[in-house]
């Protein structure tokens, strides 16, 4: 079983910048990617960014040259630094770990203001 952690969400003007972490933690998990993906009611979870083990990352085309995904192996933690948020980016961000199978996060909001 591994459990999921995540924190870092606000409240942010447009234009500025959060951190989001995403913690790990179980009996001998072995990762082979984690990342982040967001919802806002009525629509389907989309990808906002992942990263392997071995360090490859793949973002969504709306985050691209905004966000940057980041990893520490040695914790099991996953950062998503977002700069020049967006009205549009305001969701509830979830953590999402793979390891023979996926583990989510509870969740945590985004809320960007004008």
């Amino acid at each position: 079983q591994v459990q999921v952690v995540e924190s870092g969400g606000g409240l942010v003007q447009a234009g500025g910048s959060l951190r989001l972490s995403c913690a790990a933690s179980g009996n001998r998990v072995a990762i082979n990617s984690m990342g982040w993906y967001r919802q806002t009611p009525g629509k389907q979870r989309e990808l906002v960014a992942t990263i392997t083990s071995g360090g490859f990352t793949n973002y969504g085309d709306s985050v691209k040259g905004r966000f940057t995904i980041s990893e520490d192996l040695a914790k099991n933690t996953v950062y998503l630094q977002m700069n020049s948020l967006k009205l549009d980016d305001t969701a509830v961000y979830y953590c999402n770990v793979w390891t023979v199978r996926a583990y989510w996060g509870p969740g945590t909001q985004v809320t960007v203001s004008s």
